[in-house]
C-alpha cells in the first residue's frame, strides 16, 4: 500500500477575547503553548460585543433618549472593540513565532455568537479564558466557556489564569 501526502492546512486557532486579564492571559498561553515554531500559524482574534440596546424615542420609564445619548453609547461599543483588539494585536506581536492575524467582531450573545462563528469558520482550535466566578455567579450568568465546550465541534481550551489556581 502507497503512502498518501496528505499535508493539512495550517490549523485556524480561534482564541475569544475580552476587556478581562482572563482572556489576554489565555492569548499568551496559546501563542506560547499552541502555535507551531516551524510553521505559520493562523489566529483569529475574536470578540463579541453586546447586541446594541433597542430604543424608542421614550424607554420604559419614559425618558427620552437624544440621539447624541445613542451615539455616544455606539461610539463606546467601538472604542471597546478597538481597545481590546488592540490590546490583543500588541501581544500577537510581541511572540516570536509567525502567525497570520485574522480580527473578527461579532455582536450578540456572547456564548451563541462564539458557537455559531467557530462553527462557520470551521476552526481547529478554541482557545478561552476562566473568569472563575464561583458558583452563584456562574449559576446567575451562565459560563460562556462551559457552554461553548459542551456545543463546539472543535477541542476547546480553556485556560485558567495563574492567580486562579
Amino acid at each position: 500500500m502507497e503512502a498518501v501526502n496528505m499535508k493539512k492546512t495550517d490549523p485556524k486557532i480561534v482564541v475569544a477575547v475580552d476587556e478581562s486579564d482572563e482572556s489576554m492571559y489565555a492569548l499568551s498561553w496559546c501563542l506560547a503553548n499552541l502555535i507551531s515554531q516551524t510553521s505559520t500559524s493562523n489566529l483569529v482574534l475574536l470578540y463579541v460585543k453586546p447586541s446594541p440596546p433597542v430604543y424608542s424615542s421614550l424607554d420604559a420609564a419614559r425618558y427620552m433618549f437624544s440621539t447624541d445619548v445613542i451615539v455616544a453609547l455606539e461610539k463606546y461599543g467601538s472604542d471597546m472593540v478597538n481597545t481590546v483588539m488592540g490590546r490583543a494585536e500588541a501581544i500577537c506581536r510581541k511572540s516570536t513565532t509567525k502567525i497570520n492575524v485574522e480580527r473578527i467582531v461579532g455582536s450578540g450573545d456572547a456564548k451563541d455568537e462564539i458557537c455559531n462563528i467557530v462553527s462557520k469558520i470551521k476552526a481547529d482550535t478554541l482557545v478561552m479564558g476562566c473568569h472563575d466566578y464561583g458558583f452563584f455567579k456562574r449559576a446567575i450568568l451562565g459560563s460562556v466557556s462551559d457552554h461553548c465546550a459542551k456545543h463546539v465541534k472543535c477541542p476547546v481550551v480553556i485556560v485558567k489564569h495563574p492567580k486562579q489556581i
